[in-house]
């Protein structure tokens, strides 16, 4: 197959306050070939969009190379376009304006505009539509004037930033069948697609080749390639056993990223996702029921609760850290005090919690601490923020800090004022 993209070492990093840069992406390697779906599997925030934001030509690389159909990008790549996971229509066009303006910018005569146009509608499933505005459809028909608007100027590469993810979930479904039967009957008037997604089950069920990326900073952790005919069945067990080993490879890598964290003492290298009491007690609770009784595979339970890898993910990471569960090769397990958690009312519950929190969380019991030794008993926001920051992306440190509040409060181990900024043992334990 012809290589149309080859991305090596990229590395992208954006300015922060006080001269430092965040790091995004680092010694990125892929490529594209001819006839390829090639999916970008990772958690929200983990780079993929600024990766196809390169590719595209729409900012450029301090460190790497991309080459597309053999000559290094430099600025908006003809050849390539992007669906993205917003509409982004123009709401005073109709369906038929919005498609032509894809192809105004490659100067053709506007009889051969009209015609692509309308042959990009039709092929979408948009035929009677041309007229109607983008108020007057739904969200499935807004995003595939989107795709015709990207396949009208006939790519060599689409790029489909989580292009489903704003759509219910029978829409999305339906949408995603249409695209993989028009590509498996080469209608698409395109040589190879790039997928950002964050479900794995939508990963297995378009793509060839698989890339998981890895986060802070991103790079591809590992390849899985998908080696099953379309169109896909997604209950049979060769479908299950692909989505498995996704699973294991993010979850084994998550968890060890997570134990070199903790590792260390300092509460200065654990970012935290912010993930609410809730939640926590909502999978605690669904993990301790019937049909689990308190072990369940993680695709399972992401399928039972309606869960996807962004929501599930951070939960149990969360319940791990805090030693209500473990995670190891694709399993959740409730641990010791998992179980007693599920079993307890709600006083011991926040007794539960507020012990996993100083005896697990640096950054809760280095609060406290504070708090313990202060003669007022209380510490300004402003204090814990600047420390983190010294660490860590100043989004990341708010963050965590946000994360570490709302345990606290559940568990009583200390307050905060927001109007104030102020952490104080009001009412503590």
């Amino acid at each position: 197959m012809n290589e149309l993209l080859e991305v090596r070492n990229v590395r992208r990093s954006f300015p922060r306050s006080g001269g430092e840069e965040l790091l995004v992406l680092e010694d990125v390697n892929l490529s594209l070939k001819e006839g390829e779906i090639v999916g970008l599997l990772g958690r929200s925030g983990s780079g993929k969009s600024t990766l196809l934001r390169l590719i595209a030509g729409l900012a450029s690389p301090q460190g790497g190379s991309l080459t597309y159909m053999g000559a290094p990008i430099n600025g908006p790549a003809q050849g390539v376009a992007m669906v993205f996971q917003g509409f982004a229509l123009f709401p005073w066009m109709t369906v038929l304006q919005n498609v032509e303006l894809g192809l105004e910018a490659l100067g053709l005569p506007e009889s051969e505009i009209r015609r692509r146009a309308l042959a990009a509608i039709d092929l979408i499933g948009l035929d009677g539509y041309e007229s109607a505005y983008p108020r007057e459809l739904s969200g499935g028909m807004r995003q595939r004037v989107g795709f015709a608007r990207a396949i009208v100027v006939h790519p060599n590469i689409l790029l489909m930033d989580e292009p489903f993810s704003a759509l219910d979930v029978l829409t999305a479904e339906n949408l995603r069948t249409d695209l993989i039967e028009l590509w498996g009957k080469k209608q698409l008037p395109t040589k190879g697609i790039i997928l950002v997604t964050h479900n794995i089950e939508e990963a297995v069920l378009m793509c060839d080749r698989v890339l998981l990326f890895s986060a802070s900073p991103a790079k591809v952790s590992s390849e899985v390639r998908i080696d099953l005919p379309q169109p896909r069945e997604r209950t049979s067990p060769a479908f299950e056993d692909y989505v498995d080993r996704i699973y294991v490879e993010m979850t084994a890598r998550r968890v060890e990223r997570m134990r070199q964290q903790q590792q260390g003492t300092s509460f200065l290298d654990m970012p935290l996702t912010h993930v609410s009491p809730n939640q926590i007690s909502g999978l605690v609770e669904a993990l301790a029921a019937a049909p689990y009784d308190g072990k369940a595979d993680l695709p399972d339970i992401a399928y039972e609760q309606e869960l996807e890898v962004d929501e599930l993910f951070p939960v149990a990471e969360a319940m791990q850290l805090l030693r209500l569960a473990d995670v190891e090769g694709g399993d959740i397990k409730l641990t010791h005090m998992g179980k007693r958690f599920a079993d307890g009312e709600l006083n011991e519950r926040k007794e539960i919690f507020s012990r996993a929190l100083q005896n697990h969380v640096p950054l809760a019991g280095h609060i406290r601490k504070v708090l313990d030794e202060r003669a007022s008993h209380s510490a300004p926001y402003r204090r814990f923020l600047d420390e983190l920051e010294d660490h860590m992306a100043e989004d990341a440190a708010e963050e965590t800090l946000k994360t570490v509040v709302s345990w606290a409060r559940f568990s009583e181990l200390f307050s905060y004022d927001d109007d104030a900024e102020l952490f104080s043992l009001e009412n503590p334990t």
